[in-house]
């Protein structure tokens, strides 16, 4: 900026600064890119993506969410998109890679219309409408769903593991899935809420993926503190502990003087005293089995084990709670406060063996409200994404029994809404229809990928299924396998309404967002977003995973 021929500097000197239509389409790119890397990962003919971090620890998948985390990302439009798919995680689960590839979409025809002068917050408020009307679109077209319906929660739980590693095992995964959901599943005056953080799983490599078990209560990677003590407990009385099984040492500097050697003998005496009398203290409540979040003196062990008491140290402060929850057990902090009120209680608690590592099973609870999945599988990669599938899997189904409501996938209710929001789009007039008309078109996103990733011609396939949606086929969607256009319903292709709700709802708010921004200033040691040449489509280098 000039006044008269003196430069006047308002930005700190070697400010980068980026605006107007360049900002844009340098945004606009960035974030596309993103939406490009995961693409070809969505549906069940989706590829898997290999991730190498600095360290040199692998990663395979084709899980959206982890492909964005594990990639370094720099642009912050770029970031945007990384945090799009975050909150689907956390809000659904699921359906990360289809709100990234939405929100791509959604700014790759922003494009076209800046580009015929439209302004960027003319699409904006198109885009807030179109939304808005394909909420009340997603509520129409949904199907009520029943927790008692099993065989459908199975068929959720299917359609979003059918393209992951463990599709060829899904029938079985799918079983133990809802059976896991289902048995910690609480009602709370009619409101159903699940939390995954009662479902633990264990890791063990070895067997194959069909190995894998349910077991309802839980699974604690700890062993019996002394081999003497009993391997297996019935009708066990569970005493949790936060407190060390030790005689406690001061916390202030203290030197005892011994004189006499029997003064020695005395104090020893003394040591061995408390520690029987704290033995003891458990053994009068009634508990035959002992978890303690300390430790436990090598003396206690031995006077444990003389009274016949399983009991296993260092207990993570996790795994106490869950004991406590499923057990209905307290979990107390000294040892003359213990009571056989505090104690939980378990048909069965047992070490066994898996995979040359001793474990802790603790089976029989009258209310499990902790469920446990113990997962084999041949690598500890194949673990990994049999952990992440299953994870997605029960997400899915937790959200359906919250809401109670499902829709048909293969592109079925992508199409619906592109049908319906163009005729909402006449409706509107004005400028913003040219941006809902984007909107609905974008929506064909989903059907055209998953077209491209069975290696069948996406416009073909995109004009059978408008033709079909036409003609009032509300849940015909694309059959990857066949290559034809299938009633989804019958086929059973479903997933939870949360899913479309939540992917279309920040998919636009990133896009208005990333449309709205018309300078970007970088100040002085931070790298200038870079972006293309002349600030065209092109050079997506820089964020190739």
């Amino acid at each position: 900026m000039g006044m008269g021929n003196a430069p006047i500097f308002i930005l700190k000197e070697g400010t980068k600064r980026d605006r107007g239509k360049d900002a844009q389409y340098n945004n606009i790119t960035a974030a596309r890119a993103i939406a490009d890397s995961v693409r070809s990962s969505l549906g069940p003919r989706g590829m898997d993506k290999m991730l190498v971090d600095s360290m040199g620890d692998v990663i395979i998948t084709n899980d959206g969410v982890t492909i964005l985390k594990e990639i370094d990302v720099q642009h912050p439009a770029a970031k945007m998109l990384v945090e799009v798919a975050k909150t689907q995680d956390a809000e659904v689960g699921d359906g990360t890679t289809t709100s990234v590839i939405i929100a791509g979409e959604l700014l790759k025809k922003a494009v076209d219309l800046i580009d015929s002068n439209v302004h960027p917050t003319i699409i904006a408020g198109g885009y807030r409408l179109a939304n808005t009307k394909a909420q009340e679109i997603l509520q129409d077209v949904s199907i009520k769903v029943d927790i008692d319906d099993v065989e459908l929660l199975k068929n959720i739980a299917v359609t979003s593991m059918i393209s992951k590693q463990v599709a060829g095992s899904r029938d079985f995964f799918a079983e133990l899935v809802v059976d896991a959901i289902k048995t910690v599943v609480e009602d709370d005056d009619g409101v159903l809420t699940a939390d995954l953080d009662n479902v633990q799983m264990v890791k063990k490599t070895g067997g194959w993926m069909e190995d894998t078990t349910l077991v309802k209560g839980l699974i604690i990677d700890k062993e019996p503190v002394h081999t003497s003590m009993p391997k297996k407990i019935e009708n066990a009385k569970i005493a949790l502990l936060d407190a060390p099984f030790e005689v406690k040492k001061t916390e202030i500097d203290a030197k005892i003087e011994i004189t006499d050697p029997s003064q020695l003998s005395a104090f020893l005496q003394e040591e061995e005293n408390m520690i029987r009398k704290m033995v003891k203290s458990v053994k009068e409540t009634g508990a035959n089995v002992v978890f303690c979040q300390k430790g436990i003196d090598d003396l206690a062990q031995h006077f444990l084990a003389k009274e016949g008491i399983f009991a296993a140290r260092r207990v993570k402060k996790t795994d106490m709670e869950k004991l406590a929850r499923s057990t209905g057990g307290n979990i107390v902090n000294k040892f003359d406060e213990l009571e056989a009120g505090d104690l939980g209680s378990a048909d069965m608690v047992e070490m066994r063996k898996v995979q040359d590592e001793e474990m802790t099973f603790i089976t029989g609870l009258t209310e499990p409200k902790t469920v446990s999945l113990l997962i084999r599988g041949g690598t500890s990669h194949v673990l990994d994404e049999i952990e992440r599938s299953l994870i997605d899997a029960m997400s899915v189904v937790r959200v359906t029994i919250e809401d109670g409501m499902m829709v048909t996938g293969g592109g079925s209710t992508a199409t619906e809404l592109a049908l319906r929001l163009r005729e909402y789009a006449s409706s509107v007039g004005g400028r913003e229809q040219i941006a809902i008309d984007a909107f609905a078109s974008a929506m064909e996103i989903i059907p055209t990928t998953l077209a491209e990733n069975a290696g069948l011609d996406p416009i073909d396939i995109l004009i059978r299924m408008r033709a079909e949606h036409k003609g009032g086929k509300v849940h015909h969607g694309l059959n990857p396998f066949s290559g034809e256009v299938e009633d989804m319903l019958k086929l059973n292709v479903i997933e939870p309404y949360r899913i479309g709700k939540q992917a279309i709802n920040s998919a636009t708010d990133a896009a208005v967002m990333i449309l709205r921004i018309d300078d970007v200033i970088a100040s002085r040691g931070m790298p200038m977003p870079s972006g293309p040449p002349g600030g065209g489509m092109g050079g997506m280098d820089d964020f190739d995973e």
